[in-house]
């Protein structure tokens, strides 16, 4: 095969009715979810909201514009700026969009205590500054599953101050409290303990209050969607830069419907049988101590948007040198095979081919592993997906880039895909820097590389945390760190579902 450059066409989404378009917004907006006519999908939201009295005021505020139509600021007033409605569309309401009801209200509302958040959010102890924060929520959330009023999912509002000072890099400046913990005695008290001092287990999970509360609350089985207060806040503070309320409203509607169980939409003319898992890697809190310790996750995700996660084991996998992750044989089979029996628990359809999408390449030994774990009749191919794309970069004539699809075919196992660049559907470009390639390498089995960049352009679009045409990675990509921080930062979690509506 020659080195040619082609541009592949968007790819269609299918939504209510089976209608076909390329752009959610007009999909939804048109003719509404890809599952408005069957039985089992929500015609009404039922959630509960949990947070500072200040957070619940500002949701039920934003819910009731959620309920109406929702233009760019710009669209509005007597000289409206049409250039803008193409990059960000009007909101037609949710349910206009979704067919379905979001109620104003709800009488399952859970107020965190001011005093409560402000006596741990300055703690210097950084892992016991986010286990009481997120002890907080998560004692409220129990309360709501042991309701059993069939909650479908719950939105907690975050303080800014808690997003601000519970993240992995946060840390206390000024006006803190308690004692400061190192990293090397916060390892110590994890795996040893103290002889004389009794510690939570608050030295065994993730230091980032996101990761810890979708890890801790998989126990309730109630999927969460978490959203900062500011976020909801219009207009906007002058502190946060925010995208306009139109875009804001889609963002949420889309993440709502989808974690109550519904479909937004589905890729159009998919591969019957055909599934792809992003495989991820991370390395263990004692990496000082052993840089080789690392863990495994795989997520399986079909046409439909939806996956099945499952996590593998820790042991020497990373190389410090090669700077990539190995699986032996044996943990290979076992993930894969955990992948596939999952998505068979699910009621998934019979399998044909499974395409195995990596940032690190595969050795001998793990192919080894994964092809064992495959059933004979089904073809497995692994493709490595990174932006390791030597600052490849390609510009065209004109006032707009590169356009999104446009393919770099390089020979028959490698090429570079532009996931991001200029939308026709927009009449512009949606990003900030120069659109840069996805590389995409065969590594293993045989298929067509312009296929294998078709359905990774198609994988671009079925991100329901937002709304967009397309985004400048596959989900399978994209979503691996995420789930993966959720699965490996928090080791001893011991109820790990499997669909993917409660990591995002």
């Amino acid at each position: 095969m020659k080195s040619e450059i082609s541009l592949l066409e968007e790819p269609l989404l299918e939504f209510g009715d089976g209608n076909e378009l390329t752009d959610p917004h007009a999909g939804l907006s048109l003719f509404g979810p890809y599952d408005k006519n069957e039985s089992g999908r929500p015609r009404a939201i039922s959630y509960a909201l949990v947070g500072a009295s200040s957070g619940i005021a500002a949701f039920k505020k934003f819910v009731k514009m959620l309920n109406r139509p929702l233009l760019h600021e710009q669209l509005q007033g007597a000289n409206p700026n049409m250039e803008v409605e193409r990059l960000w569309p009007p909101f037609p309401g949710f349910g206009a969009a979704f067919d379905c009801e979001l109620p104003d209200a709800t009488r399952f509302e859970y107020a965190i205590l001011d005093a409560d958040i402000e006596a741990n959010v300055n703690d210097l102890d950084q892992h016991k500054r986010v286990f009481k924060l997120v002890n907080l929520y998560l004692e409220k959330i129990k309360m709501i599953a042991e309701r059993d009023e069939n909650i479908k999912v719950v939105v907690c509002v975050e303080p800014d101050i808690v997003w601000k000072n519970c993240r992995p890099k946060s840390s206390i400046k000024q006006g803190g409290t308690g004692e400061k913990v190192s990293a090397r005695e916060a390892a110590a008290r994890r795996v040893y303990g103290d002889l004389f001092v009794q510690y939570d287990d608050q030295y065994d999970f993730s230091v980032d209050f996101r990761r810890q509360l979708k890890a801790r609350v998989m126990e309730c089985r109630i999927p969460v969607q978490l959203i900062r207060e500011s976020t909801l806040a219009h207009p906007p503070l002058k502190e946060r830069p925010l995208t306009p309320i139109s875009d804001r409203a889609w963002n949420l509607a889309t993440a709502l419907y989808y974690k109550a169980g519904g479909r937004p939409w589905k890729l159009a003319g998919a591969r019957d049988g055909v599934c792809y898992i992003g495989l991820t890697f991370r390395c263990s809190e004692d990496a000082k101590k052993d840089p080789k310790t690392a863990c495994c996750a795989a997520q399986m995700f079909l046409d439909t948007g939806d996956g099945v996660v499952f996590r593998g084991e820790f042991g020497p996998w990373y190389s410090p040198d090669s700077k990539e992750f190995h699986l032996n044989h044996d943990v290979a089979r076992n993930l894969l095979k955990g992948v596939i029996d999952t998505y068979r628990q699910q009621g998934g359809k019979a399998l044909t081919e499974i395409f195995l999408h990596s940032r690190s390449g595969f050795d001998e030994e793990e192919l080894r592993g994964y092809q064992d774990a495959c059933p004979p009749d089904v073809k497995l191919v692994g493709v490595r997906v990174s932006h390791r794309n030597r600052g490849i970069r390609l510009f065209r004539d004109g006032e707009w880039c590169v356009q999104r699809g446009t393919l770099w075919v390089i020979n028959r196992h490698r090429a570079y895909l532009w996931a991001s660049g200029f939308k026709p559907d927009l009449l512009t470009y949606d990003g900030w820097n120069i659109p840069s390639p996805i590389e995409i390498s065969i590594l293993y089995g045989n298929a067509d590389i312009k296929q294998v960049s078709r359905d990774i352009l198609g994988l671009t679009k079925l991100n329901y945390n937002a709304c967009k045409i397309g985004d400048a990675l596959p989900v399978t990509v994209a979503f691996s760190d995420k789930v993966g921080e959720i699965l490996i930062s928090n080791p001893t979690i011991k109820q790990r579902l499997p669909q993917f509506r409660y990591y995002i």
